[in-house]
């Protein structure tokens, strides 16, 4: 996943990919080629929602109330 780019970024670049398919004004290979961007485009922007709610839930499950500044590996399930 690219973290240089701003999730709102993503978003735009989604809704180009979007615009382009619902134009009808390509080829079906540009057409497929579109598609394949956009797909991956929502795997990352679907990343990043799961990694926000990921650091949310720290913050607000923390048992003592205080926020806390520990890691957290991305990839795990640990609440």
């Amino acid at each position: 996943m690219n973290n240089d780019i701003k999730f709102e970024e993503l978003i735009e670049k989604l809704e180009d990919e979007v615009k382009k398919l619902e134009s009808g004004n390509i080829s079906l290979d540009e057409a497929l080629l579109s598609f394949e961007n956009a797909i991956g485009l929502v795997k990352q922007c679907n990343e990043r929602l799961e990694t926000a709610e990921r650091r949310v839930r720290l913050l607000v499950e923390s048992a003592n109330g205080e926020v806390s500044d520990r890691e957290f590996d991305i990839n795990s399930d640990e609440t």
